[in-house]
């Protein structure tokens, strides 16, 4: 017997290269889906409470960007057409890394995403940020990556207020782009912001007043630091109350 459809879904997307129209490499040489297997089953425990979340890797067709195709954009975006099918007008929340994360902010404009999770995003100057209007945005990023940008990605958050969205920088210090030092910091966060954004726990409080911050605010006032960030909350936002239309 199948079983029901989802009531909301994670999905996450893991990072690749700029370029490179291989498939990606299978089971443990997937280095890049590798980074993200412990984040995933944090997400998956973090959410085992509410059965009707489903927490889903996105399997790419490609393992690069490659440029104007955006070949990891189309593979969400497939994946978010086939969930709608199936379910219907569910709350989803994209967790990407690196490349993913860059996907994830791409992929923003479909109707069933609400909120994207990046972890050490790749935000090249001049991405599009109009898809995030209405939507929930948290990026979080090492300041000693030395693969992708966290002056990039303060800078797209600042760019994604100004277009509509709600947002948040929440920056690692002393840890790496492959999230491998201070690894259960990054674990436990993308599990907090994943729950919270779709109300089944608070969101931090720190990021919560960093959503309310006016479009035109500084990009420093919608950035914070992993060691100041408080756990607690004001209260969980339910889904229904959403208010919303090698990298």
């Amino acid at each position: 017997m199948a079983g029901r459809p989802p009531s909301a879904a994670v999905l996450v997307l893991h990072g690749g290269y700029e370029t490179g129209l291989a498939a990606p490499a299978p089971g443990a040489l997937n280095l890049p889906g590798l980074r993200m297997l412990p984040v995933a089953r944090v997400v998956a425990r973090a959410v085992r409470g509410d059965s009707g979340v489903r927490v889903q890797r996105v399997r790419y067709t490609h393992r690069g960007w490659n440029g104007f195709r955006e070949d990891p954009l189309h593979d969400v975006l497939r994946v978010l057409d086939a969930l709608r099918r199936e379910a219907g007008d569910i709350p989803v929340v994209l967790l990407g890394h690196s490349m993913g994360a860059r996907a994830a902010l791409h992929a923003a404009g479909h109707p069933l995403v609400r909120s994207v999770v990046g972890l050490a995003p790749w935000c090249p100057p001049g991405d599009p940020v109009t898809q995030l209007a209405g939507r929930d945005v948290v990026l979080l990023h090492s300041t000693r990556d030395r693969v992708t940008s966290p002056l990039a990605s303060q800078s797209l958050m600042a760019r994604a207020r100004r277009a509509g969205a709600r947002t948040c920088l929440v920056t690692i210090p002393g840890s790496d782009h492959a999230m491998i030092r201070r690894a259960p910091a990054w674990h436990h966060l993308a599990g907090l912001l994943v729950t919270g954004l779709l109300g089944l726990t608070p969101v931090p409080k720190r990021v919560e007043a960093a959503f309310g911050l006016p479009p035109g605010a500084a990009a420093s006032e919608g950035t914070l630091s992993l060691d100041g960030l408080d756990a607690g909350g004001p209260g969980p936002r339910r889904c229904g109350a959403w208010r919303g239309g090698k990298r």
